[in-house]
């Protein structure tokens, strides 16, 4: 990352949500950079975000891209626990390491480290997730600070470390100990816990049954 690259990620809210079109907060920064992406393509960071990035850059301020979401409120994650089956594909999809919870058993969200990134509500298989306005009539930066932002931005680089370090650990396994292909793996988890939703859904109807 050159310097101007890394000035703009500095100026950017860290919450990788994706939603500018970039898998993180970095590799935008170096689009901009490299003149390969807008300086409005970031809604967590609002109007305000555009003119912080139009000094560094020296562009024009524009207009917050409409096909890249809109300036908003920050939101949190926030998973209905009564429904949720343990599958980990949230924790997977988390950036920060906001949620926590093992296989087959409950998760929950850690308020201060969820970005409102959004990220986790996709890949829930029953739709336990939802997002609670956090910052009512505050949006863009005024709804986030400084201090959240580098938070963010080391606990991404940690959940960054950690899979980099599962990915090497195995590369490392022997063949024939090979894990299981994670999206089968998961798929299978997932079915088994909805199997289990299922029947405790079944029983509870008996057991109200006159």
């Amino acid at each position: 990352m050159n310097g101007l690259a890394a000035r703009i990620n500095d100026a950017l809210p860290q919450t990788q949500c994706t939603r500018c079109g970039y898998p993180d907060c970095a590799s935008y920064a170096q689009a901009v950079a490299d003149d390969e992406a807008g300086i409005n393509q970031c809604p967590p960071g609002g109007a305000e975000g555009i003119t912080r990035l139009a000094q560094l850059t020296g562009r024009a301020p524009l207009p917050l891209d409409p096909e890249c979401g809109t300036e908003g409120p920050r939101a949190m994650a926030v998973i209905d626990e009564a429904w949720c089956i343990g599958c980990t594909l949230c924790l997977d999809a988390c950036p920060t390491d906001a949620i926590v919870g093992i296989n087959k058993r409950m998760h929950t969200v850690i308020e201060a480290h969820c970005t409102g990134c959004e990220l986790c509500i996709p890949v829930c298989p029953v739709d336990c997730i939802s997002l609670e306005v956090e910052t009512p009539g505050r949006t863009g930066w005024q709804a986030w600070s400084p201090e959240q932002a580098a938070s963010a931005r080391r606990r991404y680089d940690l959940h960054g470390k950690h899979r980099n370090t599962d990915a090497r650990l195995a590369e490392k396994a022997p063949e024939a100990q090979a894990p299981q292909d994670a999206s089968a793996r998961k798929r299978s988890i997932v079915e088994a816990a909805l199997a289990r939703a299922r029947a405790a859904s079944q029983q509870r109807a008996q057991a109200t049954k006159p």
